[in-house]
């Protein structure tokens, strides 16, 4: 028989026993998330806006008094570094990163991992030790692309590739447009190295050069919608009407030119850039509390909108 007072040094010891149990196991309390920030490349782009809805939106949802904030570094990786800096003197639990360039942002990458801050890549990837990558899956674009323009090229023809800037998702759009034209001997890549920093006056001043340079082109690969938007009025300028464009992205302001039959802009591989975000804070806010993804890159399938499908196309909805 067990006396009175170990019975109740027993039964304390179980209580306290479990209550630590529970308190290790996932019965503890979540951390809150207090702050995040969010660093883009181009507040001017209705992708990155999107991508600042998509990311508000969650971290309210997950804490309605948490402290939001916004940077465009308009593809300066000096004002990005700047601006990481200034989230790691605010405090901030995670920062959801669209780097300006994947390299070289690497260095505040890892003081803001030094200070305890979880760092979400998030379009495209970035250096310095991340803590995931939350991306569209830019070579399927790439390759989307590529594919139509080889169908309707009937394996034959010359191209030019309006290019972007150095960070990851553009270097997997050109590399999967070029993994499916390589299969194609009867087209030419004219050129593929000219940047039009992903804008729309860029893309005019480019798409100009090159319409000059080459007399004849077939098809255009430009790697998002506000530089094929630039291709396309660089066309009307120079009055060409002999080739067609393909491009990324989906945005708003590309439906429009899909449904005009007078558009040279003929596709565009659609991203999800709320739910892009959505799904990076609710990633970084679970390795806040300690549970890691089961893949460090997380890949957002994107859908090719064509001239053809253009009316059934939803759009970058919430």
């Amino acid at each position: 028989m067990i006396q009175p007072s170990l019975r109740t040094f027993f039964a304390t010891s179980l209580g306290l026993l479990a209550a630590a149990t529970l308190t290790g196991s996932g019965f503890a309390q979540s951390k809150k998330l207090n702050a995040l920030a969010v660093a883009v490349n181009d507040l001017g782009n209705p992708f990155f806006v999107q991508v600042v809805h998509g990311a508000q939106d969650k971290a309210k949802a997950i804490n309605p008094n948490v402290k939001f904030s916004a940077e465009s570094s308009n593809y300066e990786v000096n004002n990005q570094t700047n601006q990481i800096d200034n989230f790691i003197a605010a405090g901030v639990n995670i920062i959801l990163l669209n780097a300006a360039d994947s390299q070289g942002i690497a260095p505040a990458v890892m003081r803001a991992k030094a200070a305890g801050i979880i760092v979400i890549a998030i379009d495209v990837g970035a250096e310095g030790g991340v803590d995931a990558t939350i991306t569209s899956n830019n070579k399927q674009a790439g390759e989307e692309c590529g594919q139509y323009v080889a169908d309707r090229l009937k394996g034959k023809g010359q191209v030019v590739i309006v290019n972007g800037p150095p960070v990851t998702s553009v270097v997997d759009r050109v590399g999967g447009f070029l993994e499916v034209i390589k299969k194609y001997p009867d087209i030419k890549i004219l050129s593929q190295d000219q940047n039009a920093s992903g804008k729309r006056d860029e893309g005019l001043r480019v798409m100009t050069d090159l319409l000059t340079a080459y007399p004849k082109v077939d098809a255009v690969f430009s790697i998002n919608d506000p530089a094929s938007i630039g291709c396309d009025l660089a066309a009307k300028q120079a009055q060409r009407k002999d080739f067609f464009i393909a491009s990324v992205d989906g945005a708003p302001d590309v439906v429009p030119y899909l449904k005009d039959k007078d558009s040279l802009i003929a596709c565009s591989a659609a991203q999800s850039p709320y739910v892009m975000a959505q799904k990076a804070v609710e990633v970084g806010y679970d390795i806040l509390n300690g549970k890691k993804p089961e893949q460090p890159i997380v890949l957002i399938p994107v859908d090719l909108v064509t001239k053809d499908n253009v009316d059934q196309y939803k759009g970058w909805t919430r």
